[in-house]
């Protein structure tokens, strides 16, 4: 029987997750690939933090998670840098309005925005998740179409139930997410 090829083994993937309630969906995608043998490097916003523990990420990791810029226990190099060079991939899960609008505007004041920016956009992959009022407003549209341009790629959220009722704007299914990165993983 051939077996396929297992394209996570011993990649390095970063998980960043930003604020909103879709953040407890991420451990189901960390606990996937670290069962598949992936290396797991979790980076957290501080609204992350609000919604899910990082203790949760850590066990499911068995890695430390990474919340602050600041942190001054990375070794000696700069934690953004160093974190950017070591991951294959990087998956932000879910991807609020506020961490696309600084991205898109070159903002880095934060642990996951410096590391975004530390990285080349082909190996950066978003998965929006909000509410379909701020999905759709126009500035969200426009930052999410100028990043596509500029190399970044983009899991659309799904339409169904979200916390404020129907629409577009709930997370993309797990099972589309790991497709998206096992197909990003197999490219590279």
């Amino acid at each position: 029987m051939n077996k396929a090829k297992n394209v996570f083994l011993g990649k390095e993937i970063g998980i960043a997750i930003t604020g909103g309630i879709a953040a407890y969906k991420s451990a189901e995608i960390v606990s996937c690939l670290h069962k598949q043998d992936a290396r797991i490097t979790v980076l957290m916003t501080r609204a992350a933090r609000e919604f899910v523990s990082h203790l949760t990420f850590q066990t499911l990791s068995h890695n430390r998670v990474f919340t602050d810029l600041f942190a001054n226990d990375y070794y000696f190099d700069p934690q953004h840098i160093a974190l950017a060079e070591r991951l294959n991939l990087l998956l932000i899960a879910p991807a609020s309005a506020n961490i696309i609008g600084k991205i898109a505007s070159g903002i880095a004041d934060d642990l996951v925005s410096t590391v975004v920016m530390s990285l080349n956009p082909s190996v950066v992959i978003i998965a929006p998740a909000m509410n379909e009022k701020m999905y759709l407003n126009a500035i969200v549209q426009k930052n999410i179409t100028l990043l596509k341009k500029i190399g970044y790629h983009f899991i659309e959220p799904e339409k169904g139930k979200l916390v404020c009722g129907e629409g577009i704007g709930r997370l993309a299914s797990f099972d589309r997410i790991i497709e998206t990165l096992r197909k990003k993983l197999s490219r590279n």
